[in-house]
């Protein structure tokens, strides 16, 4: 395979951001959701650096999102059609100057919104990219990657039957090889508890650098994914890259146990969710006291970036946060 995906920091020409657009979704939450969104756009746009295209979902979320970003600069206004802002997932995954297309069946089967299966091809034709479709089913949250073919996943979400029926590694590999030129392949296990997305690895493990993949770290005697957190840490010290290198593991301080909005037990808050932008590093925060040390252990390992924290919490209640929301254009 001739090409790779890029590591997200690398150079952009935009970032896509999916505004939240649709009131029968999120309901009592969409305006503080809204003003989430546009805080984020506002922070990429600023000291992140980035050319910003914000996505609308239909003419009320439009109006929104030119009420609250109309004449930001580096913010531009796109009109497009979507179920919901999960655009990591939807989008395309861009490579060599192309957009990568990938089935979506709603995270297998849970969410299956009008429009969303035809997000990726709205992207690439307002980008001008070449579309390069692919027939199996594949979320950008899913794979995390180093820029030298190195692909991060985890096993829970990639070889769910509910994706990709009887795919076993070796089929998983083979189909990551041949459309992301995927070298080699890390698997861990379980994501977050509670994480529709059967276990995305953007919640859960993510390449800051060639060879380091930062991971959290328990807060808490009640944080729920203490175990999946230390699997986690302890397969990738095992690991090496695809070219030989050791993985190195650096540990950020989890948000603990989050509560969810109906006392029904946490919810998948993860401050690894954060966005990687051209001068900046955005990370999503939750009111939390652990908020505050996970932006300090970002800062130290994006010295050459400003580290940004913001709140994410009525985004959450939607399942997600500020790196599902968006998919970052290479330069």
């Amino acid at each position: 395979m001739s090409f790779v995906v890029p590591p997200e920091w690398a150079p952009h020409r935009a970032m896509w951001l999916g505004f939240p657009s649709h009131a029968d979704l999120w309901q009592d939450d969409l305006p503080v959701a809204q003003a989430e969104v546009a805080a984020l756009a506002r922070a990429l746009a600023g000291p992140g650096g980035e050319h910003v295209r914000v996505m609308t979902g239909h003419p009320g979320g439009e109006a929104a999102a030119r009420e609250l970003l109309g004449g930001v600069p580096g913010v531009e206004l796109v009109q497009g059609r979507f179920g919901d802002i999960w655009l990591r997932d939807t989008g395309p995954i861009f490579a060599n100057g192309r957009a990568l297309a990938f089935r979506f069946n709603g995270w297998g089967g849970k969410y299956a919104l009008e429009h969303d299966d035809t997000v990726a091809h709205q992207i690439a034709e307002i980008t001008g990219a070449p579309l390069v479709s692919h027939d199996f089913v594949l979320e950008g949250g899913a794979v995390d990657h180093d820029g030298a073919g190195t692909v991060l996943t985890t096993d829970q979400c990639l070889l769910n039957p509910n994706r990709n029926p009887g795919w076993t590694v070796a089929d998983a590999e083979d189909a990551l090889r041949h459309s992301l030129g995927a070298r080699k392949v890390l698997w861990l296990g379980e994501g977050l508890r509670n994480d529709h997305t059967d276990g995305h690895v953007d919640n859960l493990a993510r390449f800051v650098a060639p060879a380091t993949v930062a991971v959290p770290v328990a807060w808490g005697k009640a944080d729920p994914n203490a175990e999946a957190y230390d699997d986690a840490a302890r397969r990738l010290a095992g690991m090496t890259d695809a070219e030989g290198r050791p993985i190195r593991v650096v540990r950020i301080p989890s948000p603990g146990w989050v509560e969810g909005p109906d006392q029904d037990g946490p919810v998948p808050a993860s401050h690894m969710n954060f966005v990687i932008a051209n001068k900046a590093v955005v990370a999503p925060v939750y009111g939390d006291e652990p908020g505050r040390f996970a932006i300090e252990a970002l800062k130290a390992i994006f010295p050459d970036r400003e580290v940004v924290g913001l709140p994410s919490r009525a985004i959450l209640t939607g399942g997600g946060s500020f790196h599902c929301i968006t998919q970052q254009e290479p330069a």
